[in-house]
């Protein structure tokens, strides 16, 4: 048993908050009747908090019309009693700008702004971009640092500096180097989220404040317990459920493209009717989906077999 209890981060956001799937009709049309069905299940799941129209939701593919009514949707169903961040990130700062502040209409909590893709920007660059999208609204900023997708880091020293602004509050943290992070947290108040399943741990115990995860759409409760268990001095705890969940992470995370995972995953789980993607990505496989429902069960999260 813990002897002691710790300090717990700061949560601008919430503590467990899933980058939500987009549902799709079987001919790919947006579906907000799923969606509002999807995040009611996923608050009532352990979820204080949802992102939506990230790259997990398929963002690309997606409109800017059907991004509004997306998220206004998620906000009808869930955001008296959960926070709803939006995500507004593209590779032009106007288009950005432009999200943000229909968000902000919209009525989202916050915004997740992620690095602009492709043209690799310099840091210089980015750090005007993440502020000139801070200063468009009143909405809370969470970064997000993915340069394995976007080409581009957020360097240590541009993310001190962006901390200095008043509305950049955290960070999404999928950059792989966590002594990058433990440098940032050392030096500033930005809130660390933790934005790569098989990190979570790790990085929850250099001081984050929470996990935006694609993994916890079946296992929202599980990691409420496990950072509940690290808020408490627990590590034994922690370090339990995170093997535990080790199974749900290499299914959803290493059979196929997360969102074309976790979708069957969800359809596994009997939580949506169907695993349906946009191209250019494509539903998972007779093959895959059997693959991710042995490793769920491995995780105790759903039956060793599956009819695909």
């Amino acid at each position: 048993m813990p002897t002691a209890t710790t300090a717990v981060p700061p949560r601008p956001f919430g503590t467990v908050l899933s980058a939500m799937v987009t549902p799709f009709t079987p001919d790919g049309s947006l579906d907000l009747t799923a969606a509002a069905s999807l995040a009611e299940h996923l608050v009532a799941d352990g979820h204080d908090g949802l992102v939506v129209s990230g790259t997990t939701g398929e963002s690309p593919t997606t409109s800017d019309e059907e991004k509004d009514a997306l998220l206004r949707a998620v906000l009808e169903a869930v955001g008296d009693r959960a926070t709803v961040v939006a995500g507004v990130g593209t590779n032009d700062t106007r288009h950005t700008v432009e999200l943000a502040r229909a968000a902000e209409k919209a009525g989202a909590h916050g915004l997740l702004v992620v690095t602009p893709y492709y043209n690799k920007p310099p840091q210089a660059a980015l750090l005007a971009h993440f502020t000139t999208v801070a200063d468009a609204t009143g909405l809370p900023v969470m970064l997000y640092d993915i340069p394995g997708r976007s080409g581009v880091p957020i360097e240590t020293e541009t993310l001190v500096r962006a901390a200095e602004h008043d509305r950049i509050l955290a960070v999404k943290d999928a950059k792989s180097d966590l002594f990058a992070s433990a440098q940032v947290l050392a030096r500033t108040d930005l809130a660390y989220y933790s934005g790569e399943d098989a990190l979570n741990l790790p990085l929850l115990s250099l001081g984050g404040s929470g996990i935006v995860s694609v993994v916890s759409h079946v296992a929202g409760r599980a990691y409420a317990e496990l950072i509940a268990a690290l808020d408490a001095g627990d590590l034994p705890t922690a370090r339990a459920v995170n093997a535990r969940l080790l199974p749900a992470v290499r299914g959803i995370m290493t059979r196929t493209q997360g969102a074309v995972a976790v979708k069957a995953a969800l359809e596994l789980t009997g939580v949506l009717p169907g695993r349906t993607v946009r191209q250019p990505l494509l539903p998972a496989t007779a093959d895959e989906v059997e693959a991710i429902a042995a490793d769920l069960a491995l995780a105790g999260l759903a039956p060793a077999t599956h009819d695909a």
